[in-house]
């Protein structure tokens, strides 16, 4: 009984475990105490926001200009530029693949000249800070293995998240809030996208207390943060002292570490009952900092208003604050919800970013805007002088980096003529992974859980820093 409570019991599980990483999450798992991340290298970013745009974002009509193509429009995609590629049976069935330019305008922006769209003019303001990866590709081409691989670098559900990994590497900075908070919001452009999952926030096989808190857009950020009628904090203070007692008692007997997780996340619970209403109260926000995030920043749930919050949870030192911003799957119509999308996001991205380097907090905050994969050139549907659809287009697309580490004003990677194959450093998902890891301390190759008899990671068995992309 003894070698079996040994074997299951928390603090022995996590020193022998991820080569001994596991000690910075144990720190997190005693109530009340100080939290020592264990840094591979010294860490350039304390915190990230990462800006996921679910449904993926067309590139071409956002970042990625062919205006060669106009003289190509309505003709069906040259069989040298497919090569034979897998596409979807959404366009499969289609006879012709018709070429569909942009209809929008691009223009050099900043003293780096970045390219960008007409929908993007605040992003336009920002150039100059951002890194652009016009290379990226993923290995997905439907939404659900996509989202889930770009969130635990693994198709199948299962895994731990990103943000799971990141607090269970360097523990917490804020003992009154969770390490990894979600914030959701549905985009204009396409109300009923692509749903999203909590096991995207998920901790997989990794200790629960890692797992993602997801805040909500209506009522309580966090459900039953308020005590019911007839219960104060006194008395919920000592209903947890009682109940951490009755868990210890069986934690002793049985050895199971979620016991201790369980009494962790109470404590949480009753901290956060404190902690969550002072963050979410933005009364106290003077009009220049909310004339940044654009007119819905006031309406809780929007894409602008979280983006508020992103900031306050990194001056609060939340480590991973992860946006989802939903609409972006245009298979048809694409030009004008594509409008809805940037009118949603543009601001208040742009907002955020000078929002935080006015405050010093760029300097060491990492941020990261992008979706699953890219669109396709060639429209789903039919194409008409100022309508069309894009498929999903897993082999070129584009994100971008700012902030902690990052090289600004640069532009990565090439596409081809017809924005279709990657001409020039490809970017692979475990390689953004590998980089952001590298950026907050972490090395991607030893960030490790044990789990069924194998070493576990993010970035799989592959992954390789962006070095272009770091300052």
């Amino acid at each position: 009984m003894l070698d079996l409570q040994d074997a299951l019991n928390r603090r022995t599980f996590l020193q022998h475990s991820a080569h001994g990483i596991g000690l910075a999450a144990l720190g997190s798992m005693l109530p009340g105490s100080a939290m020592a991340a264990n840094y591979h290298r010294p860490p350039k970013a304390k915190r990230i926001i990462y800006m996921f745009q679910s449904g993926a974002p067309s590139q071409m009509d956002l970042f990625d200009p062919k205006p060669g193509l106009l003289k190509h429009r309505g003709e069906d995609l040259p069989d040298s530029i497919r090569q034979g590629q897998r596409i979807t049976t959404m366009t499969s069935g289609q006879k012709t693949l018709p070429v569909a330019p942009s209809i929008f305008e691009f223009a050099r922006h900043g003293q780096s000249g970045q390219w960008l769209s007409e929908l993007l003019p605040h992003t336009a303001k920002i150039a100059d800070d951002i890194c652009i990866i016009k290379s990226m590709h993923t290995e997905a081409i439907n939404h659900d293995p996509a989202i889930t691989f770009f969130q635990t670098g693994f198709q199948l559900a299962g895994r731990p998240s990103i943000g799971s990994w990141v607090s269970y590497g360097l523990g917490s900075n804020n003992k009154d809030l969770p390490n990894y908070v979600v914030l959701t919001s549905r985009g204009t452009g396409r109300p009923n996208d692509q749903p999203l999952y909590d096991r995207l926030w998920g901790a997989g096989f990794l200790p629960n207390q890692h797992q993602g808190v997801k805040f909500r857009n209506t009522g309580d950020p966090v459900l039953f943060l308020s005590n019911p009628k007839g219960i104060d904090a006194p008395l919920r203070r000592d209903m947890l002292d009682d109940l951490a007692e009755l868990n210890g008692q069986k934690h002793d007997v049985i050895g199971d570490p979620e016991i201790q997780a369980r009494i962790v996340q109470y404590e949480m619970a009753f901290r956060m009952q404190s902690s969550v209403p002072e963050l979410t109260d933005t009364s106290g926000e003077p009009q220049s900092v909310l004339d940044l995030y654009g007119p819905e920043v006031k309406m809780p749930g929007t894409y602008a208003s979280n983006c508020l919050l992103a900031r306050r949870l990194a001056e609060r030192d939340v480590r991973f604050i992860q946006l989802f911003h939903q609409g972006w799957d245009h298979h048809g119509g694409l030009p004008k919800a594509l409008k809805g999308q940037c009118s949603d996001t543009d601001q208040p991205t742009a907002g955020l970013l000078l929002d935080l380097k006015q405050r010093g907090l760029l300097e060491d905050t990492l941020l990261v805007w992008g979706g699953e994969f890219g669109r396709t050139i060639y429209s789903q549907g039919t194409l008409t002088e100022t309508n069309y659809g894009r498929d999903h287009h897993p082999r070129a697309f584009t994100m971008w980096l700012a902030g902690a580490g990052i090289k600004s004003g640069v532009s990565i990677g090439a596409t081809d003529d017809y924005c279709y194959n990657i001409t020039e450093d490809p970017v692979h998902v475990h390689d953004l992974n590998a980089t952001i890891l590298h950026l907050l301390g972490l090395d991607h190759e030893r960030l490790t859980h044990k789990f069924q008899g194998r070493q576990f990671r993010l970035t799989d068995v592959h992954g390789k820093l962006i070095h272009a992309a770091l300052a």
